[in-house]
């Protein structure tokens, strides 16, 4: 079981290169999906097959071939299969504070139920050995960020809050409800989100297993792009996933000579050779603009072909989480991955939310969670090829 997840700023082209991907590793014979997670879908638009996509708009999961299926989470279906008591309970709550019943149900999709059904649907395939790949074509990077946190979020609060507020809404619901005409919610809520959590277990563990769950960072050579790409990095590393690849995507191509491209092949050069320096640590693929647009079956496998012409997508590039960022006592740790490294060889500085690693001719600028922002660089060791950073 595989599954790879590829995000990146918006309009960097992650919905073309899942489709692309998911269609070069169904022609190697793997049983795969690719599930849209982004709430403006357009997955279905990349393959372009009016006849065949129409033709099944209401199943869950298309085929394409043989191999190959796609699926946009539909939110209100999955509310309707996982979340009903819940939804029903704050569309009552909404409609009671004087909103229109319509208006009420659109609210009560509450930030997060997206990416929960979604990640119901991806624990049930994973529990089921329903594919051998699941590709997840994701939102920006924030919502993806929001995405991997969500089982952790979730575990603190069943552990922490849910009883309290279960054996409470019980006691004193009754009394609550003869003196205020706010709905309180009943067992039926309660038992919903418990049955939800039950469905999601062990989804975190399948998210951070390195041998199973690796991010593909898509990006253009661009600097407000390539800083993007470089947060990300560092916050999939804060929340425990592997990075095993970065995909430079519409690279103007060496045999373009127009004058007006000049200035633009310059920039992009710039670009790609600082993404070099941020990401040394996995494998950098880089696609090439196309002359047309990529769209519909036929330029997915042109796109396919040329991303893994001698490599199988299902492998996997990096193992290794090259940062980790851990609290030990009242101190910060950054601990990086570098073998060999002796300690007259490093030289550290700390600028605003970056720390720069500079190694001999090397320099590597890593960026820091907003909560090291305001810290001040303590002090370095060497350990077990590692370079642990101190913060306080």
């Amino acid at each position: 079981m595989r599954i790879i997840l590829y995000t990146g700023k918006g309009g960097v082209g992650k919905t073309t290169i899942s489709a692309a991907t998911g269609l070069k590793l169904a022609s190697l014979g793997h049983k795969t999906i690719v599930i849209s997670l982004d709430v403006a879908h357009s997955l279905r638009d990349s393959f372009d097959s009016e006849e065949q996509l129409i033709a099944k708009t209401n199943e869950k999961q298309i085929q394409i071939n043989e191999n190959l299926w796609i699926q946009e989470i539909n939110v209100q279906e999955a509310i309707v299969e996982y979340w009903d008591e819940v939804y029903n309970y704050i569309r009552s709550l909404l409609n009671r504070s004087g909103l229109e019943s319509l208006v009420a149900e659109e609210i009560a999709v509450f930030p997060g139920m997206e990416e929960i059904c979604a990640l119901l649907y991806i624990n049930q395939y994973v529990r089921d050995e329903t594919y051998d790949v699941i590709i997840l074509d994701c939102a920006p990077t924030g919502e993806s960020l929001r995405f991997v946190s969500i089982p952790t979020t979730l575990e603190w609060y069943m552990n922490r809050i849910f009883k309290l507020e279960r054996n409470l809404a019980k006691i004193a619901g009754p009394i609550i409800e003869t003196v205020s005409s706010v709905p309180i919610p009943k067992d039926a809520y309660f038992q919903n989100i418990q049955d939800l959590f039950k469905k999601l277990e062990g989804i975190d563990t399948v998210l951070t297993n390195p041998k199973i769950t690796t991010v593909r960072l898509v990006t253009n050579p661009e600097k407000i792009v390539i800083k993007e790409t470089q947060r990300a990095f560092m916050y999939f590393c804060l929340y425990g996933l592997c990075i095993d690849a970065v995909i430079i995507n519409r690279i103007i191509p060496e045999g373009i000579e127009e004058k007006f491209f000049e200035v633009w092949k310059q920039t992009q050069q710039l670009y790609i050779e600082e993404a070099e320096n941020y990401f040394s640590d996995v494998p950098i693929w880089k696609v090439n603009l196309f002359n047309d647009q990529i769209i519909g079956e036929t330029g997915l496998h042109k796109l396919g072909n040329i991303l893994y012409s001698e490599i199988d997508p299902a492998d996997i590039f990096s193992d290794k989480s090259p940062y980790q960022f851990r609290k030990v006592d009242e101190e910060y740790q950054l601990a990086m991955q570098l073998p060999f490294l002796t300690k007259q060889e490093v030289n550290l500085n700390k600028h605003g939310d970056e720390l720069i690693v500079t190694i001999g001719g090397f320099k590597r600028h890593v960026a820091l969670p907003r909560s090291l922002a305001n810290t001040k660089a303590t002090g370095a060791k060497l350990t077990e090829q590692q370079l642990v950073v101190t913060f306080q």
